[in-house]
C-alpha cells in the first residue's frame, strides 16, 4: 500500500506475519505503470503539505483569507491594483502556480545568499538573521494604512538589531538589468521604515539583490530611503488601492510593464486574453472556459463554500463535480433553468454557448448564460469586487 506521499511501504503485505515485514520486489511493469506526471504531480503537493505542517504555517495548506482593506503586503506594492485585488479577494486563477520558480527563488535566498552574506560579508561584530516580521500603520490621504510582511535575511548587530535590510530576487537573466525594479524598492522601502519603528532605529539603506537562474550570476544594488518616493508613490499606491476595496470598484488594469499580462493567472477575466470576457469583478469561474487548472478549482471551492462549478469544468474534472455540484444553464429569453448535463456534451465545451431547447422549438435561437452570480447556491450572497464585463 503507498503512503501519502507516493512510497510503497516495506511493511504493506502481511503486516501481521512475524517472519518477514517486507513487501515482494516491484515489478518493471509495476515501476512503469506509476512513474507518470500525474503520479509526481500529487506527490509533491503532498509533499508541500506536510512540509508546511512541519514548518508551522499550516495555514498555508488552506485558502487565503481575505484581508482587510487597509491591510496592504509589503510584495504586492505598486503592482497592478487588478491583479492585486483578484488575489486578496480569492478570484479563480486561470494558471498553475510556477512552482519550479518559486523553488528556485527558496533555495537561492536559503543556500546561496544566506551563506554569501554570512560567509563572506559580516565580521565577528555582525550576524545575518534569516527574516523579522514587519507590522505598523502609517497615515496618509486621510486614511490610516496597515502593511504587514515578512522581510528577508538582514545584517544585524550583536543585539540583533538591524542594520542592512535586504531584498532578495530571481531572474532568468540579469545580464541587461541596470536597476532595481519599482515594485522591489517599495518592498524594500516598506521593510526600512517598519524595522525603524519596530527597533526604535533609522534605517536609510537597504539591496536589493537579483540572482540568475540561469547562470548565478549575481547583481546587486544599493537602495537609500527617498522619502518622496515612500510618501507620494508607495503611500499613495497603498491608499488608492484602500479606496478601491472599500467601494468595491473594479480598479484599472495598469501593470507597470506591458509584459506582466502575459503571465499573469487572471488576464482571461481582465480581458487580456483571447476569450471573449474582459473586466470582470471577482466572483465565480469564468462562463465556458475550461482551462483552470484542477488544482485552482478546487482551491476557489475551498475558499467558497456556497460556489459551484461551470458545466464545462463540470466535464472536465467530473470528481469535482460529483463533490462541490455545478450550476444551471438559464435562458434569457424564457427563463427556462436546464441541469449541466441535460445539454449535449458537445455543446457544454463548445467556444459558443449552448442553445436553449425550448425557444429552438419556436425557431429562436437564444444562447444559454452563467453569470457568476448564478454560481452560488445561495446567489443574493456577494463577496469581494463587482466588474462590468461579460
Amino acid at each position: 500500500m503507498a503512503d501519502k506521499e507516493g512510497r510503497v511501504t516495506r511493511n504493506s503485505i502481511n503486516d501481521d506475519s512475524e517472519g518477514s515485514n517486507t513487501s515482494p520486489q516491484l515489478s518493471v511493469e509495476q515501476l512503469l505503470s506509476s512513474l507518470s506526471g500525474d503520479r509526481f504531480r500529487d506527490w509533491y503537493h503532498e509533499r508541500q503539505y506536510r512540509q508546511n505542517i512541519e514548518n508551522g504555517t499550516p495555514f498555508f495548506n488552506g485558502p487565503a483569507s481575505v484581508p482587510d482593506s487597509e491591510r496592504h503586503s509589503p510584495s504586492r506594492l505598486l503592482k497592478c491594483h487588478r491583479k492585486v485585488v483578484y488575489q486578496q479577494c480569492n478570484a479563480p486563477e486561470e494558471t498553475s502556480d510556477p512552482d519550479g520558480i518559486f523553488w528556485f527563488g527558496t533555495r537561492f535566498e536559503e543556500d546561496i545568499a544566506f551563506p554569501f552574506l554570512e560567509r563572506a560579508i559580516t565580521n565577528a561584530d555582525t550576524y545575518v538573521q534569516n527574516s523579522v516580521w514587519v507590522d505598523f500603520r502609517v497615515e496618509t490621504k486621510g486614511v490610516e494604512l496597515q502593511i504587514k510582511g515578512e522581510t528577508d535575511p538582514l545584517i544585524v548587530d550583536a543585539d540583533a538589531t538591524p542594520i542592512l535590510p535586504t531584498e532578495i530576487k530571481t531572474k532568468s537573466s540579469v545580464e541587461h538589468t541596470s536597476e532595481p525594479n519599482r515594485s522591489h524598492r517599495a518592498q524594500l522601502h516598506a521593510y526600512m521604515a517598519g524595522l525603524s519603528e519596530k527597533f526604535g532605529v533609522d534605517l536609510t539603506d537597504g539591496v536589493v539583490m537579483y540572482g540568475s537562474r540561469k547562470t548565478m550570476d549575481v547583481k546587486i544594488f544599493h537602495v537609500e530611503f527617498d522619502e518622496e518616493f515612500w510618501e507620494d508613490v508607495v503611500l499613495e499606491w497603498a491608499a488608492d488601492h484602500t479606496h478601491y476595496r472599500l467601494t468595491e470598484e473594479l480598479p484599472p488594469a495598469e501593470p507597470e510593464n506591458d509584459w506582466e499580462c502575459k503571465f499573469c493567472s487572471f488576464r482571461e477575466r481582465c480581458g487580456k486574453g483571447d476569450s471573449n470576457h474582459k473586466d470582470l469583478g471577482t466572483d465565480g469561474f469564468l462562463p465556458n472556459f475550461a482551462d483552470y487548472p484542477r488544482e485552482k478549482v478546487v482551491r476557489y471551492l475551498e475558499s467558497n463554500p456556497d460556489a459551484l462549478l461551470t458545466p464545462v469544468l463540470a466535464e472536465k474534472y467530473p470528481d469535482v463535480a460529483d463533490e462541490y455540484g455545478v450550476c444551471t444553464f438559464q435562458c434569457p429569453g424564457c427563463a427556462s433553468s436546464f441541469e449541466w448535463d441535460s445539454i449535449d456534451g458537445q455543446d457544454r465545451v463548445g467556444r459558443s454557448r449552448p442553445v436553449c431547447p425550448v425557444c429552438a422549438e419556436d425557431d429562436s435561437l437564444r444562447e444559454l448564460q452563467i453569470s457568476p452570480h448564478e454560481q452560488r447556491r445561495s446567489s443574493n450572497e456577494e463577496k469581494g469586487v463587482t466588474g462590468e464585463g461579460s
